[in-house]
Parts: C-alpha cells; structure tokens; sequence
C-alpha cells in the first residue's frame, strides 16, 4: 500500500527525529519530498537544524568533585537493597533489633529518652510554677547543649563501624553540631588519614573544609597532603588549600611533587594549586 504524502503538522513533528535518524526509510523519503516542495517547512528545517548544531556544541556541565562519590554510594546503597533476599529481611531486622539493645547502644537510648523526659518535665513545670521565661530559657539551652553532645557521641561511634556506610552517616552528623569540640576534630581527621574507603575520606574532607575557621582543622588538613595516596583525595585536598588561601600547604605540596607515584594528572593540579598560592 503507497504510503500517503504527509503535511506540514506531521513534518514538524517528525522534525527532530530526522536530524537524529530515528526515522524509517520510508518516512525519510516522504519527509524530504515535501520539505524540496514546501519552502515553509524548509525553512523550518533548516532553523531547527541550526538549534540542533548549536545544542551538539554545548559544553558538557563539569559535575562537582563529590558527585561520582555521592552516586557511588548511592549506587553501592541500591545493589545491598535488590540483591537483600526476602527472606533475609527478617533475618535483618532481628540483627538490627539486638544490635540496638547492645549495652553501649542501650546506653545511648535511654540517655535520649532521659533527655527528652528531662525537658518536658521542665516545661510542665516551669509552666504549673510561674518560673521567669529566663529561667526556662536557660533549661532549654541546657537541653540542647545536651543534645549536641548527643550527636557528637553518636559521631565517635559511627566512626569506628565497620560498614562504610555508617561511617559516611557519622560524618553528616558534624553538620549538625553547632560547635565541635577537639575530640571530634581528632576523630575526623584520623578518619581523613587512616579510613581505607576513598569515599568516606572525600566526604571527611569535604565535612573539615566547612569547619576551616577551627585553627586545628586547618593544620590537621595542611599535615594531612602527604598521608594521602590517593589521586582523588590528594586533587581535592590540593583545590581546597586554594580555595582557603592557605599558603602554608606549599611546602607540603612540593614534597608531594617529590613523589615518582604521583598521578601526572595529579601533579598538573598540584602545579596549578602552588602557582595559585605563591
């Protein structure tokens, strides 16, 4: 059956798919005898072919240097979940049930629910009282200083779990913590040094970047450049000591120069970074 001629609608919709050959012989040949008779649609090929062209010559956006980290963990998080058989997810949840009623974690618990109860007596009290709203402004401030030192034990532990994923979960918990005491910030960089998982120390580095302002996070970050061995994590660190300005990671980016290993990639950066701190 002779296939029929088709309009000017139909060509600008089959428009796209014929820059990009997605179209049939048939439909190929029935679109371009119309455009050669119809100069309206010809027109708009043509400026639909210079869209085309011009979208082709786009730069590829540049993903941040966390991005394969974050997807790679997300891909790793995805696989545990499909390849988790059902009947294993019992098995699972009971796991997690008597690891949560481990002494330590017990502890943890119930020093949450003491904290809680603590502050709604308080409220009920201070309110049945009449208490100065001074005075119960100061118990909640009490409570959440409570609560912070919470966080950060909860931090301390995670660090030291051996899934990576707890580990990446203990690091997000030093956004929430208003102040980091020293033992933290010895905690996160031993982390940054010593972790065997490349992405657990990305994203320490990337936690110890936003805590710059500390003096000691700075030094540790500075001493941390040549315990690093790998490419990511010293490219990373080497952005960072731009972005802080810090002028004292030159001596430490030149002994890592001094290594036949580097990556030359690596060292190109490196170049760039002591150039942009001289």
């Amino acid at each position: 059956m002779e296939k029929l001629p088709i309009n000017c609608d139909q060509t600008n919709d089959q428009l796209t798919d014929w820059l990009s050959n997605q179209l049939t012989d048939a439909e190929r040949i029935s679109l371009e005898t119309h455009l050669a008779q119809c100069p309206a649609c010809q027109a708009e090929a043509d400026s639909v072919r210079q869209l085309w062209q011009l979208m082709g010559k786009l730069p590829a956006p540049d993903p941040g240097p966390l991005a394969r980290v974050r997807f790679q963990t997300m891909l790793d998080t995805y696989k545990d979940t499909v390849a988790t058989k059902p009947e294993r997810v019992v098995e699972q949840l009971l796991a997690k049930l008597r690891q949560a009623w481990v002494p330590q974690s017990a502890f943890r618990l119930a020093y949450s629910l003491v904290l809680l109860s603590v502050g709604l007596a308080a409220g009920y009290w201070f309110n049945r009282s009449g208490t100065p709203a001074t005075a119960y402004q100061q118990q909640i401030d009490t409570l959440s200083t409570q609560v912070q030192e919470m966080r950060q034990m909860m931090l301390l532990s995670l660090l030291e779990n051996p899934a990576a994923s707890e580990r990446l979960r203990a690091v997000s918990y030093a956004e929430e913590i208003n102040q980091v005491d020293e033992q933290v910030v010895d905690a996160l960089l031993t982390t940054l040094n010593n972790d065997q998982n490349v992405n657990v120390r990305l994203v320490t580095l990337e936690a110890l970047a936003k805590l710059a302002d500390n003096p000691s996070v700075r030094e540790g970050l500075v001493q941390s450049i040549t315990r690093q061995e790998s490419p990511m994590v010293q490219s990373a660190l080497a952005d960072i000591m731009v972005k802080l300005q810090e002028k004292r990671s030159i001596k430490h980016l030149r002994q890592l120069l001094r290594d036949d290993k580097l990556n030359d990639l690596v060292k190109g950066k490196i170049e760039q970074s002591i150039k942009a701190l001289s």
